[in-house]
């Protein structure tokens, strides 16, 4: 595949994250999958407004967030598949990109500020491990 993979937890900068990525791929007529991860280190990242829809490991959460993002992508006639996984954002992120031989992750730029910047970051670890380019989109 050459394409882009987005991730998204339901929050409104992932929401903006996937509309951006939907923008890049329409332009350069490319195929995009939207990834949501789930279980006890991908709710460690998680928005306030994804952990809302959170039970047990957050796979409604992440199944809701891909939801959200398909009603989007339906609207634009953008051709995308959905993966729901279980591991941390940023890994799952990566691992679906080399899956996929993907040619973009696009990310949201939440947590690239304060402390959780010098924490770490989903944008900040997909930067560091990705097997292709990284577009962080300033959701904030």
């Amino acid at each position: 595949m050459s394409g882009i993979v987005v991730g998204t937890d339901g929050s409104e900068g992932a929401r903006a994250a996937v509309l951006e990525a939907a923008r890049l791929a329409k332009g350069m007529q490319l195929r995009m999958v939207v990834v949501s991860a789930y279980g006890p280190s991908a709710m460690a990242t998680m928005s306030p407004e994804a952990a809302a829809f959170t039970t047990d490991d957050g796979r409604d959460a992440a199944e809701q967030a891909l939801r959200l993002a398909t009603e989007d992508l339906q609207a634009s006639g953008i051709e995308h598949e959905t993966r729901c996984v279980c591991g941390g954002a940023a890994e799952s992120l990566v691992d679906v990109a080399k899956l996929e031989q993907a040619d973009t992750i696009v990310v949201g730029s939440r947590g690239m500020r304060g402390a959780r910047r010098l924490l770490g970051s989903v944008p900040n670890a997909v930067s560091h491990r990705a097997p292709c380019s990284v577009f962080i989109v300033r959701t904030d």
